[in-house]
């Protein structure tokens, strides 16, 4: 590691010293314009620990949201857009297309993606083209919170004020009504948008078919017919902000009350902090962002521990807050920031945001 930071340096020298010596060869000559060149700006990117890629264009902004397609690309979806990493730079694929901010990205099982915006609807991409759905399309409203895939291949699209759900034809509507959600039929849209309470955050599949809708309000169960509120001990989950179904079926529930998990009879509290969000790793480890007594943590629960002492590690703290939390094929754990995103490889943090 050390003679690697040495060569680091060393290059970061040889360009400087190339640099300053260009820029007096050529500062008084004038370049082919007629007018002098102006080589004191000359950007030196920056270089990473442990690697010797430039990075060029990270995300600089929140980062809400983070996945790896297929392919192997990261993902990301940024208040300044939605960012492809390729291994080596940043592009931000959105730029000239929307300057709304992004809030959620998936891959559908098709391969085609699916970008979440505030005030522009949702983006379908099929790598190529871009395809812009809005109310004037059937969505709900153009602000989308969160977006997700069910087993049969319908996409929910959880909005400020409800929830779309998309064919590939058309968008059936549910309306946030109170203690409950409705199906609106008359083509209803909203555009008065009334957040936060009645945005909805996160939503996923049980194995019984049966989809979990977390909101700023109550947390909801849809069975396909009704929707109906999810109680513990007399009490509603209020503002559930991330739910997760892991590879044993139990679902993960993450917000004001802090972490719970459910095995379809009992819910178990982990934690009374508040949780912001939850992941699952390939490993089967349960990631959070969530309150902590240094500020907000990053944390993680050994799967060998959970169904005992629930044993978690805050793998980095201090931060203002982490958001979208995801791994990659390599094994590293992505993770998104107020100003950007960090790569955690199991020992080291690399930090993007500089």
């Amino acid at each position: 590691m050390k003679q690697h930071r040495l060569i680091q340096w060393l290059l970061l020298v040889i360009i400087f010293i190339s640099a300053g010596c260009n820029g007096q060869n050529r500062s008084d000559k004038p370049d082919k314009e007629g007018t002098r060149a102006d080589h004191s700006k000359l950007v030196i990117p920056f270089l990473l620990d442990n690697d010797l890629s430039p990075v060029y264009n990270s995300p600089s902004s929140i980062t809400r949201a983070i996945i790896e397609d297929r392919t192997g690309m990261i993902w990301f979806a940024t208040f300044e857009g939605i960012i492809k990493y390729d291994g080596s730079s940043f592009t931000n694929v959105t730029k000239g297309i929307s300057t709304s901010r992004f809030f959620s990205v998936i891959e559908d099982s098709k391969g085609q993606l699916w970008f979440g915006s505030i005030g522009s609807g949702v983006f379908r991409y099929d790598g190529s083209a871009f395809q812009n759905f809005t109310t004037t399309d059937g969505l709900i409203n153009d602000e989308i919170v969160c977006i997700y895939e069910d087993k049969i291949g319908n996409i929910w699209f959880g909005a400020n004020g409800g929830v779309s759900m998309y064919d590939g034809k058309s968008f059936r509507n549910f309306i946030m009504d109170g203690d409950t959600i409705i199906e609106d039929r008359s083509g209803k849209t909203i555009t008065a948008f009334q957040r936060p309470v009645n945005e909805v955050n996160s939503i996923v599949e049980d194995k019984a078919g049966k989809l979990w809708f977390g909101t700023r309000g109550n947390t909801f169960i849809y069975d396909g017919k009704t929707f109906n509120r999810v109680i513990q001990m007399g009490r509603p989950f209020i503002n559930i902000r991330s739910i997760i179904q892991d590879k044993r079926g139990l679902i993960w529930l993450g917000g004001n009350d802090g972490l719970w998990r459910y095995d379809g009879i009992t819910f178990n509290n982990i934690t009374k902090n508040f949780v912001g969000y939850i992941y699952e790793g390939k490993n089967g480890n349960i990631w959070t962002s969530s309150e902590s007594t240094n500020g907000w943590a990053l944390s993680c629960y050994d799967f060998m521990s959970l169904d005992n002492e629930h044993r978690v590690t805050e793998i980095k703290t201090g931060e203002g807050m982490f958001f979208g939390i995801s791994d990659d094929s390599d094994g590293n754990i992505w993770s998104g920031t107020l100003d950007g995103i960090y790569r955690y490889d199991g020992n080291t943090f690399d930090d993007f945001k500089r």
